[in-house]
């Protein structure tokens, strides 16, 4: 049902904290405009545990209107059931496509706590859902197993997989076949999972570098892989910035450097300062400095 990358684009906020969406419209409009095939938003990147329920289902508004006829997502992510459920409710009312679902945000479910929640959310729904499978950053790990219980219910119907381990993706293939569209969700393991039958990329770093982003996925799908491998080498120390606790902080500077937006971060967050800040500052000016002139895929 779906494929090809889709950014999990961030949040912008003005001074007084309130949301951006004219600047939103802006950073969300380069994404469509480079290629990508569906947009994300109120993910963990988005800063979507953040923000109300309100400003959330804004920014899903914001995002549907400028993406067309391609798919926006969006992500459900609370640490009540009934919170999430409710909001999965008013998600499709407001038009939403589909939904990517976040298991528990707080309390470590277990395996049958995990269907209960992810079939409550679906059901209130009654859109397609993409399992968000990140055992590393939420501590709840959607196993093969639990796909395949989940399976049975027809409105799931992808995989965001970021479990950081690459066999994962093997693995959920061969038990459940194309049962679920299978898409990487860690940035730096994007090339292997999209050579061993991901068919699709929940990406970050596409808000600062969305043609990159694009050029990889299409070479890849091309089968042209030395050139995606190219492009690739070239973008790892920038995608490593996406696996960090820092990471809110990480893309949205990068992405301010990049594309001249802000980098205003909802507190606790705040922005990047000192060493950390000069890190990321240096990553971005030797990226710009050795960019790769991008071929067609096709």
């Amino acid at each position: 049902m779906w494929q090809g990358v889709f950014p999990a684009v961030t949040a912008k906020f003005n001074e007084d904290d309130t949301l951006d969406h004219k600047e939103m419209e802006r950073c969300f409009a380069f994404q469509i405009e480079a290629g990508v095939d569906g947009i994300i938003v109120n993910g963990s990147l988005g800063e979507g545990p953040m923000l109300s329920h309100d400003e959330r289902l804004a920014v899903l508004k914001t995002a549907k209107a400028v993406a067309g006829k391609k798919p926006v997502l969006m992500t459900i992510a609370d640490a009540a059931t009934r919170d999430s459920a409710a909001l999965a409710k008013r998600a499709a009312q407001a038009g939403a496509d589909g939904l990517m679902v976040v298991p528990s945000l707080v309390y470590h479910t277990n395996p049958k706590e995990t269907v209960a929640t992810l079939s409550a959310v679906a059901e209130a729904a009654d859109l397609p859902v993409m399992i968000y499978s990140n055992r590393i950053a939420y501590r709840v790990d959607v196993t093969v197993e639990i796909m395949a219980e989940l399976a049975r219910d027809k409105r799931f119907v992808a995989i965001k997989e970021s479990s950081d381990d690459i066999r994962r993706a093997i693995e959920i293939v061969n038990a459940l076949g194309d049962r679920y569209d299978v898409f990487t969700g860690v940035d730096n393991l994007a090339y292997e999972a999209l050579a061993v039958g991901a068919v699709g990329w929940v990406a970050g770093l596409v808000v600062a570098f969305p043609h990159e982003t694009v050029a990889i996925y299409q070479l890849m799908k091309a089968k042209r892989y030395d050139e995606a491998l190219a492009i690739y080498r070239w973008f790892r120390p920038l995608l490593d910035l996406d696996v960090s606790t820092y990471l809110v902080q990480n893309l949205k500077l990068v992405e301010a450097l990049v594309t001249g937006t802000t980098e205003r971060v909802r507190a606790p967050r705040l922005p990047l300062e000192g060493e950390q800040r000069a890190k990321v500052e240096t990553i971005v000016r030797e990226a710009l400095a050795t960019r790769p002139v991008l071929a067609k895929a096709a």
